[in-house]
């Protein structure tokens, strides 16, 4: 018989949890429990994200979640996209909370690097970010960089292949926000206890055209993990795109664990 797992999803700049309304049910029919997190200034938290003055505390809805969970909960902790980043943090906190990590089309960071270090080699990559509005405010802290997606953009490299309705609904409920690369870069590097200790499993799509492949194959070099699972077709947005994929995969990676 399936053990049950409780599932902390956490979803990717610019967006908000619901984007996993497809999978949350999927895994709540197979029995297990499911959280998933607003981080701030993101979906239905009303603050913009010029409130949010640095990476902590854009993560601290995620780190008040696994706060309050029993010691040794043992989730699986999903991060989608910029969410590798946040789910890294958590780990490098709560280690002992966390029985898998699983990246989905997402940021890797590592033990050796400042925090910020894959997201300056993603940003070195041609290509360009096409129609998306960029702007900057200024903070306590410094000069904050800030990017709203544009339709193109949006269109073209994350929801190339799901339904136009989800399309259409993330043009609708996307925010403005940002990478947090200069606070990134003033932080400790994760650490080997923490973070680097707690099982890491990526989930890719053969069609993701924000994370390159070539680019996700450099980050699994650049810091390993236990198990790659490729899913074909799909595109950035596996959880709207490829659901029932998604969950299928999931259940794998926790079966092998």
């Amino acid at each position: 018989m399936e053990r049950k797992h409780h599932f902390v999803l956490v979803h990717n700049a610019f967006h908000g949890a619901w984007i996993w309304y497809k999978v949350k049910p999927l895994l709540e029919s197979a029995g297990h429990r499911v959280t998933a997190v607003e981080l701030s200034a993101s979906g239905i938290d009303p603050r913009p994200i010029q409130a949010v003055d640095n990476f902590d505390e854009y993560s601290k809805p995620l780190i008040e979640t696994l706060k309050s969970l029993p010691e040794n909960e043992g989730v699986i902790l999903v991060g989608s996209s910029f969410g590798g980043i946040s789910i890294a943090l958590a780990a490098d906190i709560f280690p002992a909370k966390i029985k898998v990590l699983v990246f989905l089309n997402a940021f890797l960071p590592d033990t050796t690097h400042l925090p910020s270090h894959v997201l300056d080699k993603y940003m070195e990559l041609p290509g360009g970010l096409e129609d998306c509005e960029f702007s900057s405010h200024q903070t306590r802290n410094g000069t904050m960089g800030l990017m709203k997606m544009g339709p193109k953009f949006m269109k073209t490299r994350l929801y190339q292949n799901c339904p136009i309705e989800d399309y259409e609904l993330a043009k609708m409920l996307h925010r403005q926000g940002l990478f947090f690369q200069e606070d990134l870069s003033k932080q400790e590097k994760f650490s080997v206890e923490g973070y680097g200790s707690v099982q890491r499993v990526y989930v890719m799509s053969s069609e993701d055209k924000a994370i390159p492949c070539d680019f996700i194959r450099w980050m699994f070099d650049n810091f390993n993990v236990s198990k790659v699972y490729e899913i074909d077709g799909g595109d950035h947005m596996l959880m709207l795109s490829k659901p029932q994929q998604l969950l299928n995969t999931l259940s794998a990676a926790i079966a092998a664990d």
